[in-house]
């Protein structure tokens, strides 16, 4: 997972927020799980058929300047439909989450940084996401991960599309009309039009 918004908003289906300045210095591990109701709520908001778990490990750890580091996994299975046999099907998602978060001050600043990297031949950093007023929504990271994971081409392993044969009239191509003009063709009578 690359980018995320890393904000709590009302509408969120699954919400674990965690106030960073709550944070040991030595960091927390989470191990989040959605409950029924929130996978439902969730897979109306990703347009798929159901989610039947959906579960993360992070390890969360302060670093200099106000800075957190969200590490870890997110798990999940997705009840899809396939899109060549419309038959329904599970897909396993195992997602990595490897984000920082910094203050909203910071922001422009390593963003700018990134850019700066962006010109040599060293790994780009992704700029970090804002922490909140305070806060860091651990399950919103793992949504915006599992989301972004899901297939938006579910098919079964053996789903083959095969195109329907249509019978097609010899004469009815786009290049009929210039065998008329081949100098070994034979004349035909023009179609008479239908109706008269």
């Amino acid at each position: 997972m690359n980018r995320t918004t890393g904000m709590t908003h009302k509408g969120d289906p699954w919400s674990v927020p965690v106030n960073v300045a709550q944070i040991p210095e030595s960091g927390m591990h989470r191990e989040i799980e959605a409950g029924r109701a929130e996978r439902a709520a969730m897979a109306e908001v990703a347009g798929v058929r159901e989610i039947l778990s959906a579960s993360a490990v992070l390890d969360v750890t302060p670093k200099t300047g106000g800075r957190v580091h969200v590490a870890g996994h997110v798990r999940a299975r997705v009840g899809q439909t396939c899109v060549v046999t419309l038959d329904p099907i599970e897909n396993d998602i195992d997602e990595r989450i490897d984000l920082i978060f910094a203050p909203p001050q910071q922001i422009p600043q390593l963003a700018d940084l990134a850019d700066e990297a962006a010109g040599s031949d060293e790994e780009i950093p992704d700029p970090p996401e804002p922490i909140v007023n305070g806060v860091i929504d651990l399950s919103r990271l793992a949504t915006d991960a599992l989301f972004l994971a899901i297939d938006p081409y579910p098919r079964r392993l053996d789903a083959v599309f095969e195109p329907p044969v249509v019978a097609a009239d010899p004469e009815d191509h786009p290049f009929a009309a210039l065998k008329a003009l081949r100098p070994d063709a034979k004349p035909t009578a023009p179609k008479k039009p239908k109706g008269r």
